[in-house]
């Protein structure tokens, strides 16, 4: 008997475009993204001039505007499958922008609100609750799995690795996805 392995990358994003899609119509356009960034900037009641705010708009736009390309599409709307295949080209292509570094860096210092270059249980239960509006009480095991050294606060280098994870690891509850719109 044959089966046929899951892509489980394919199903990662799938979910990714779902919790994106806020209007539920089967599209992402460029409201989707800026809704995103919005909710960091609102819940970290950042000034939109802030350098942070801005990083994040910025990744953001270029990151949808990657998407664009990748898919090839004449539109600026994407479908579930687009939107899956675009983000396997793109997060390969570094040309223009390096998706998981890029991304990472913004919204790291995003979520280190005290600048310390690590993210402590308080700062990652904020994000949890503000950005990702979760109550699910065994959200804080994500930070255990992203804390990978085990020293109470998640690492500029461990939060990269995870979202690095998110688009090159076939395991399907890898916790970079709490980041980049999983919801």
């Amino acid at each position: 008997m044959t089966t046929t392995a899951q892509d489980v990358i394919a199903i990662k994003l799938e979910r990714e475009f779902e919790a994106m899609d806020a209007n539920h119509d089967g599209y992402l356009d460029w409201t989707d993204y800026q809704k995103l960034a919005d909710r960091y900037v609102q819940a970290y009641r950042i000034d939109r001039n802030d350098r942070r705010a801005r990083a994040l708009q910025t990744f953001c736009q270029i990151y949808w505007l990657e998407l664009l390309r990748h898919a090839g599409v004449d539109g600026d709307r994407l479908t579930k499958d687009q939107f899956v295949t675009a983000n396997r080209l793109a997060v390969v292509d570094t040309s223009r922008l390096n998706v998981t570094e890029g991304g990472g860096h913004a919204i790291f210092d995003v979520i280190d609100v005290d600048g310390d270059n690590e993210i402590s249980r308080a700062e990652f239960e904020r994000f949890l609750r503000d950005v990702r509006r979760s109550e699910v009480p065994d959200a804080m095991e994500a930070f255990a799995r992203l804390d990978t050294d085990g020293d109470g606060a998640i690492s500029r280098y461990e939060f990269i690795r995870a979202i690095r994870e998110h688009f090159f690891s076939h395991d399907p509850d890898a916790p970079g996805s709490l980041f980049f719109g999983r919801v």
